[in-house]
């Protein structure tokens, strides 16, 4: 326990239904009915459902056919990137009003940092429903919100009312909140590591707390420490305004599976021009390109080569993705084909937690949330 301890306040705004949503709002006939962006064809996949769509089990990463199964009466509607991008700016500028500390996550979730904030209000709880009051008022979709004193505390909370809602976890109430918290609402603990657990009788965070440092590093290797810190509300990772980016890649899900390398030479020419145009949109190079292949069995395969130099150029890509292709013989037809550059030219300044940080938090801790 540690009364000198700065406790930060946190928000987590999620966008509730994002792509989905945004086709709702610019096509009101589409208001109120199941819907699904993506996953139209006979190999289709859902990127996204509206939550009319989610009652019936349908679910990002669904195969279309599935998911009409699920939902005969379904609409599927196309992706459109570009307009998602603009209304995503349009809302972070809503975050930047606030505060400058904001993480993005992805177009439709951020993490925002408000424990000294622009318009000097003490309470995150406030200002997480004045934020989502206008991203209503001003684009017309709702978002949710989860407030705690860390990041994953708070990413955890957004999920409690949605959609269009908010939690406060206060800080006197952490501990609590944690060991309630059913282990399969541990944010990082997948299916694999959550069944894992229940084998070996933790299926809350009070059963997780029980465990000792040791015995979670044993069973569950590094990430082992990390769950004995977050279930005692230890998480010292800061909002990071300008998230560093580990890779960039592009894929293609085909119609019909490939059994000729020649097509799908042709296919990984078109991957490497989308990697590329990305590349130089964000302005990085990278020195590691992986080769991804999915076959028609569901089998994942990934291929590696890492060069001397950073790259950006669309021709080393694809010369380089070819020789990871004929690497080794194929051992089935391939429905997939995708295209990563890692080992980016970018520097990671992440800052080394401080061993006095490794502290519980306290209970006796109160403060305006």
């Amino acid at each position: 326990m540690i009364d000198d301890l700065p406790i930060r306040k946190i928000i987590h705004v999620d966008m509730d239904a994002f792509y989905a949503s945004i086709a709702q709002l610019d096509n009101p006939e589409l208001r109120g009915k199941p819907i699904a962006v993506g996953g139209g064809g006979k190999r289709g996949v859902i990127s996204a459902a509206s939550y009319e769509a989610r009652k019936f089990g349908v679910k990002s990463a669904m195969s279309g056919r599935l998911a009409e199964k699920l939902c005969p009466h379904l609409i599927f509607v196309k992706t459109d990137f570009d307009r998602y991008k603009d209304i995503s700016n349009r809302i972070r500028k809503i975050f930047y009003d606030y505060t400058d500390l904001v993480e993005p996550l992805s177009l439709d979730e951020a993490y925002l940092d408000v424990t000294e904030n622009k318009i000097g209000l003490p309470s995150a709880t406030l200002i997480a429903q004045k934020i989502r009051s206008r991203i209503f008022d001003e684009i017309g979709l709702t978002a949710s919100a989860g407030i705690s004193i860390n990041k994953f505390i708070a990413k955890v909370a957004s999920d409690y009312n949605k959609p269009n809602g908010q939690k406060t976890v206060n800080p006197e109430d952490v501990l609590q909140f944690l060991e309630d918290l059913d282990i399969r609402n541990f944010y990082g603990v997948g299916k694999v590591t959550a069944e894992k657990m229940y084998q070996k009788g933790i299926f809350t965070g009070k059963d997780l707390k029980s465990k000792s440092a040791d015995y979670l590093e044993e069973h569950f290797g590094k990430s082992g420490r990390s769950y004995y810190d977050i279930v005692r509300g230890i998480h010292n990772s800061k909002v990071k305004p300008n998230r560093i980016r580990k890779s960039l890649a592009a894929e293609r899900t085909f119609n019909e599976n490939l059994s000729s390398e020649i097509f799908m030479l042709e296919k990984l020419e078109h991957i490497a021009e989308e990697v590329s145009k990305r590349l130089d949109k964000s302005k990085v190079a990278g020195k590691t390109i992986t080769l991804k292949i999915k076959f028609s069995d569901f089998t994942l395969q990934t291929r590696s080569k890492t060069l001397p130099y950073f790259i950006s150029d669309k021709t080393v890509i694809l010369d380089t993705a070819k020789d990871l292709l004929y690497q080794d013989k194929l051992k089935n037809s391939v429905r997939l084909l995708g295209i990563s550059l890692s080992n980016l030219n970018t520097n990671d300044t992440k800052p080394k937690t401080l061993e006095k940080e490794k502290k519980s938090v306290s209970v006796q801790l109160k403060f305006d949330f």
